[in-house]
């Protein structure tokens, strides 16, 4: 297998960087898998609390690698194919920890996805986001329409999908995709650490509870997602980490969590 993500791990925070900058990362099966093999190391590593995902180069990553989509043989490989895209994309959703995508260039069709997977967004002014699949006589299919539609109103995701034009940073943050944008690529990959390292101090259960509760209680009916989350936040009364946050709040000191 080429090496094609490379991981470093610094101050409990994993990056993961797309290395095919030749290809403007695009992600075939070697990346899907090395992916896969990443999140089996870093997410159960108690030493990391955080995660990025980066490209190396000029894009994040500018979707799936075309030459290999068009040499599969049948929809039932191409279903096959996208089947372990959407798996690994919805493992980082899932992951118990934060994870932060530096869109430092274009993410576009599966790197759009793939950022979309991300809890948070820090992106390049140059950055260019979106889903071009319709001009290739396809659709998004690794989880880009069911995010999109849960993300920006009906009839932007209609518009993204079915012209397939990119929106600019500052767009994608207006319409409540991106978190924040910033000068370049640099300093979106140093933003996006900043913010995964803040995000690596916090409560580590509480963190992993707010993500399931964004995520599953956006499709649960209003009365459903009020008992989700009273049950969910009662079960965090009784941590060692709120006890500890609560405990430093009144001894107005800063608090020290074990995630537990």
């Amino acid at each position: 297998m080429a090496d094609v993500l490379r991981v470093e791990t610094r101050d409990r925070v994993a990056v993961l960087t797309l290395d095919r900058p030749e290809a403007l990362n695009a992600i075939g099966g070697e990346t899907v898998a090395e992916l896969d093999a990443a999140l089996d190391e870093v997410g159960p590593d108690p030493a990391v609390g955080a995660l990025v995902v980066t490209g190396e180069g000029r894009a994040f990553s500018a979707g799936a690698d075309i030459s290999e989509l068009a040499a599969l043989p049948s929809p039932h490989d191409f279903a096959r194919f996208v089947r372990a895209m959407t798996d690994v994309f919805g493992r980082l959703q899932t992951l118990p920890k934060p994870v932060v995508a530096a869109v430092n260039g274009a993410a576009l069709g599966g790197g759009f996805e793939l950022a979309l997977a991300c809890d948070l967004r820090v992106a390049a002014t140059r950055a260019k986001l979106g889903v071009p699949e319709i001009k290739l006589g396809i659709l998004p299919a690794a989880g880009g329409t069911a995010r999109l539609t849960r993300m920006v109103p009906p009839a932007v995701a209609k518009a993204l999908m079915m012209t397939g034009d990119p929106l600019a940073a500052d767009e994608a943050h207006r319409l409540g995709l991106v978190n924040e944008v910033v000068d370049d690529a640099d300093a979106c990959r140093a933003r996006a650490i900043e913010l995964a390292a803040q995000l690596a101090t916090m409560p580590g259960l509480a963190l992993a509870a707010a993500k399931r509760l964004v995520d599953e209680g956006a499709t649960m009916p209003l009365d459903v997602a009020v008992t989700f989350e009273r049950e969910t936040v009662s079960m965090l009364f009784g941590t060692d980490d709120r006890a500890e946050g609560m405990t430093a709040f009144l001894d107005k000191r800063k608090p020290t969590f074990h995630g537990r």
